[in-house]
């Protein structure tokens, strides 16, 4: 009797041990479902797929569904009320995570409760940029000497963004607040008419996006005065960030993996490790540097601290703003 329930207890280990082996896809009988709560082509969509393609070995087919309205809620709030199985994850943005939650006047769900962390996947850093011309007109050449203009011509300056909210309008108001200078916000429809707007000299600097920015940089029209990260940016090693003439500066463009509140701890560390490990990967690595996006890779513990940290810190950056969605 005891020798045949060893061997039951034996044969339920192994069973165990082999289910933690298989792919998630294999134990739920369908594949992971990835949403990203943005449309199909831009950096967050690009790189959700490459993690898809890394992970199949491991986790199984990774499909993404993309669904974007409401600066992201929509999506976030498809992952935020998914059952907490691990089959249905999605995307955590700035956007959707930090900055939402005190631009719209209601929200679909909680971005402090309603999700389990995953992993961080990559920061893009912002960049402060003038047109190339402007910046020599006014002896402009750093951060520096940016603010002293500001200073020495009170209500001069103006900046563009690509919209009320966004992320360089944001920016923007807290570079001014920290700065100690006033400039005029221009919003406009987007990044693209934001951007020809300085190359066009209609507006003085503007906070973009590396990626959007830095084809400009190189050919020469637009100059890189600081990046928006805490440290230099390997994407742009010779420019120093705002960080070092504003101490503490510091809002960048992040996205990572979440999945809904409630999955298992041993489903959620499954999940890590896999995506983890292809973000640490060669391949994934030199699909990124082409999107200038920089892979992060942190434990659930660590991006759970993180997102916290960045919700608390933008409610008074939104607030500064005065940017209200009803």
């Amino acid at each position: 009797m005891k020798t045949n329930n060893r061997r039951l207890l034996l044969s339920g280990a192994a069973a165990v041990l082999a289910a933690a082996a298989l792919p998630l896809h294999a134990q739920g009988g369908r594949p992971i479902r990835l949403v990203v709560p943005y449309g199909a082509g831009g950096p967050i969509d690009v790189t959700a797929r490459a993690l898809a393609e890394q992970v199949k070995d491991s986790l199984g087919p990774v499909i993404i569904d993309n669904k974007p309205g409401a600066g992201g809620n929509i999506g976030a709030d498809a992952v935020a009320k998914a059952a907490p199985d691990g089959m249905t994850i999605g995307i955590a943005a700035t956007a959707t995570h930090a900055v939402n939650p005190w631009l719209y006047a209601k929200m679909p769900f909680n971005a402090a409760t309603d999700f389990a962390p995953i992993t961080q996947m990559v920061r893009v850093p912002n960049v402060l940029v003038m047109n190339a011309e402007a910046a020599k007109r006014l002896d402009i050449r750093s951060v520096k000497d940016l603010i002293a203009y500001g200073k020495a011509n009170p209500g001069k300056l103006n900046y563009g963004s690509g919209g009320n909210g966004s992320a360089g309008h944001l920016a923007g108001e807290m570079f001014k607040k920290d700065a100690g200078i006033f400039a005029v916000h221009i919003p406009f429809n987007g990044g693209n008419p934001a951007q020809l707007a300085l190359l066009s000299n209609q507006v003085d600097f503007n906070f973009d996006n590396l990626a959007t920015a830095a084809p400009n940089i190189r050919s020469g029209k637009l100059v890189a005065l600081a990046v928006t990260t805490p440290t230099r940016s390997p994407m742009l090693p010779d420019v120093p960030p705002v960080a070092d003439t504003i101490k503490g500066f510091s809002i960048d463009t992040w996205w990572g993996l979440v999945a809904p509140a409630g999955t298992p701890k041993d489903v959620l560390d499954r999940l890590s490790k896999a995506f983890v490990d292809a973000l640490h990967s060669p391949q994934t690595k030199q699909r990124f540097e082409s999107l200038l996006a920089e892979p992060v890779g942190n434990t659930p513990e660590q991006f759970g601290a993180f997102m916290k940290a960045e919700l608390a810190k933008y409610k008074d950056v939104v607030a500064a703003s005065g940017a209200r969605v009803d």
